[in-house]
């Protein structure tokens, strides 16, 4: 453990898969004096305690925060406003609090107005994951080279987002603060609407008469592997995206379906310029991910690709 961790007391609230590879990383890189933990289920907090990741497995989220100097709620959104309100007296002053969810404009409305003036309420999204979930599931290289937003709301002291920005980083993530309206309407193009996609095409594959699950699972081609591994999400955790973040994700949803009225126009019409013009431009932004260091011969289902050393 490191002489000088960047917070004494973390605790975090939910114990899935970003909330384990939170736990798994700071504890590697000596982040934390000690790391207590909670969650909802009497099972999950068992299988925690068995696990050994942390320091404190405590049947409640009052008892978890106590003397907490940095607390995290990994939860759905849907959830966090109800967290903040029961947690709020029990908030250490000066410590600051933060979340993980996909959704910043919705979390920064249900928490804020619960949050004493005395914590500092710092919202960050680590944009990682995999397609699994539960207590077994996270792993310390899970932030490595991804983005985590932080999204602090006006007047947030800039001391408290330097100390969660370095946090981040120590666990391997790039780090990017921006507001959270500006948040939700990129993570609505680049992570909400092409799960929702997903969601749509595996159910059109489930639904579609003339063709059997036993053939669409065994000859599944790359790209509709892709979609099913998208779409083995955690249910609970988008149903709260899609309805916290419902303006962007429609807005998004809107352009969408205008491209695909003008790609299905250029097929009915046999235009195959149109087709050719508009997968070349596509190919380009895809070789753009690549080129800045977004993607790699592993993609971020199933990695590790990187490890975090011990300092």
């Amino acid at each position: 453990m490191s002489a000088n961790p960047h917070f004494q007391r973390v605790a975090l609230i939910g114990f899935g898969l970003i909330g384990g590879s939170i736990a798994r990383a700071a504890k590697l890189q000596g982040l934390a004096g000690e790391i207590v933990t909670t969650a909802r289920s009497e099972k999950t907090r068992a299988r925690v305690m068995e696990l050994g990741i942390v320091d404190h497995v405590v049947a409640t989220n009052a008892e978890a925060v106590k003397d907490a100097d940095l607390v995290i709620l990994c939860i759905p959104v849907g959830a966090c406003g109800e967290v903040a309100k029961e947690i709020a007296e029990h908030l250490k002053p000066g410590a600051v609090i933060s979340d993980v969810g996909s959704v910043k404009g919705a979390v920064v409305r249900d928490m804020a107005p619960h949050l004493p003036k005395t914590v500092h309420f710092v919202p960050a999204h680590p944009v990682a994951g995999t397609e699994h979930s539960g207590p077994d599931s996270g792993f310390a290289e899970l932030f490595i080279n991804r983005w985590c937003i932080l999204t602090p709301p006006d007047g947030v002291d800039a001391a408290a987002t330097d100390r969660l920005r370095a946090f981040w980083a120590a666990m391997g993530a790039k780090v990017e603060v921006m507001t959270p309206d500006h948040h939700d309407l990129v993570l609505a193009i680049t992570s909400h609407l092409p799960h929702l996609i997903a969601y749509t095409i595996v159910g059109t594959a489930d639904e579609l008469a003339q063709v059997t699950e036993s053939e669409v699972i065994k000859f599944s081609a790359g790209g509709f592997r892709d979609f099913t591994r998208i779409a083995a999400s955690d249910p609970t955790m988008w149903r709260d995206v899609f309805l916290a973040n419902k303006e962007a994700v429609l807005e998004m949803l809107g352009t969408f379906t205008e491209d695909l009225a003008k790609l299905t126009r250029a097929i009915r019409r046999g235009d195959g310029e149109a087709l050719f013009d508009h997968f070349t431009r596509t190919r380009a932004i895809r070789r753009g991910i690549v080129e800045i260091g977004q993607d790699s011969a592993a993609a971020d289902f199933g990695r590790p690709h990187a490890a975090l050393k011990k300092p």
